[in-house]
């Protein structure tokens, strides 16, 4: 069912426990924080999850994890996949290895979550590392689009697919101190934006998610003196993120939502 993209809210959505029962999705940066919260629950809900990070190691930790899960709906999790890429340092070469073995494997892919990004360093703009914002814009919203861009072949292969990439408050209005972050989250805004326009009369619906104040190991780096123990749970605010990835958001593209 087409949804009314002017009054769909992923808050306000009631999950089924197999809301995603046999889609593919791909998740960068799943090894902590929100990322990691999100291919478990992912997994939970039925889905086959491909693990897009830098570290084997830890990549490997979540696989164990998935291979432990027990579905919402009471059955085993589906495996998952690891496939490594570091986001700072891959060449063109690493991308197409990734779009190849989905279209190997799957032949499609129902999902793509953009959740990898690195902070940086906050100060005010005259004070920017120059190689430091490099990085960050590099990680943050030129890796986006390169991964975007190889695997839009498996995206548009299927059915019903959704590419989701997790913003801030601070990309959406810049404020001080923020630097390259708070620029690269607006561009990776603009990107998702562009996008959904370019696939608006395709079966690829494009849009952001703010999560919001989480307990992660990002928001203890922004802000170090903040008591993080009295804010969310990455776990606790995976509904919305399932929601626009599940049947239920099909139709709804280019918009801007958040998860509080």
């Amino acid at each position: 069912m087409t949804q009314d993209t002017d009054t769909f809210d992923p808050r306000r959505i009631t999950l089924r426990p197999d809301e995603l029962d046999g889609r593919v999705i791909a998740v960068t940066g799943p090894t902590a924080g929100l990322g990691r919260a999100l291919a478990l629950e992912c997994a939970r809900r039925g889905a086959e999850v491909i693990l897009i990070g830098r570290s084997v190691k830890k990549l490997e930790a979540v696989h164990a994890e998935i291979d432990a899960l027990v579905r919402h709906d009471g059955r085993p999790a589906l495996p998952a996949s690891i496939a490594p890429l570091d986001l700072e340092r891959a060449v063109a070469g690493d991308y197409d290895a990734i779009a190849t073995a989905v279209e190997q494997r799957w032949g499609r892919l129902d999902g793509l979550v953009h959740n990898a990004a690195i902070l940086g360093q906050p100060s005010p703009i005259e004070s920017q590392d120059v190689p430091t914002w490099v990085k960050v814009m590099h990680v943050n919203v030129t890796a986006p689009f390169a991964l975007t861009q190889v695997l839009l072949p498996a995206l548009r292969a299927s059915p019903d697919a959704s590419v989701l990439g997790v913003s801030s408050s601070v990309g959406r209005r810049g404020r001080a101190y923020w630097g390259a972050y708070s620029v690269s989250k607006g561009a990776l805004e603009n990107l998702l934006q562009v996008l959904a326009d370019e696939l608006g009369k395709t079966t690829v619906r494009v849009n952001s998610l703010n999560p919001g104040k989480a307990r992660t190991g990002m928001r203890r780096q922004a802000y170090p003196a903040e008591d993080i123990g009295t804010l969310p749970l990455p776990e606790s605010l995976m509904a919305p993120f399932v929601a626009l990835l599940g049947p239920q958001s099909r139709g709804v593209s280019g918009r801007a939502f958040d998860a509080q």
